[in-house]
């Protein structure tokens, strides 16, 4: 009879939670790199516009200084929002540990129940090998004691 864990459902159960947070992990990592190739490009356009303010007319300094105002106010709205998906990747991979941890037990589990079942059927086995040895002792004693009569 083969190996049955009779937990198993509960371990595909966590299993299936374990690839669901992988998921929400890999979404929440994508965002936080999203997050930050937005500020590097933002911080790429406040180096154009302080480039194009070095050549510029005299009379648009105060269109540049006015839209680098706007560009740095954007920088520290985007880092907010970095920060704050950061956060929420942290958040679920912490989670992401909790559901391995869980997994990880379950596994252990069905791995000292699957050693202890061939434990079981090694010591059913050799039972069975020893009852065969003594009815075959048995029955070459017999033979034995027919053929010397």
């Amino acid at each position: 009879m083969p190996f049955r864990y009779r937990l198993q459902k509960i371990l595909n159960y966590r299993e299936n939670q374990r690839e669901e947070q992988r998921l929400k992990v890999q979404k929440a990592q994508s965002a936080v790199n999203k997050a930050e190739a937005d500020i590097r490009k933002n911080k790429k356009d406040i180096e154009d516009t302080k480039n194009g303010m070095r050549s510029a007319d005299p009379q648009m300094y105060e269109f540049y200084d006015n839209f680098l105002k706007h560009l740095w106010k954007e920088a520290e709205r985007l880092e907010t929002v970095r920060q704050e998906l950061q956060k929420q990747l942290d958040i679920e991979v912490e989670k992401l540990v909790k559901c391995e941890q869980a997994v990880k037990v379950l596994e252990k589990h069905k791995e000292k129940n699957r050693d202890a079942y061939l434990e079981e059927e090694k010591h059913e086995e050799q039972k069975q090998f020893s009852e065969i040895g003594v009815t075959r002792f048995y029955r070459q004693k017999t033979e034995k004691l027919e053929q010397e009569k």
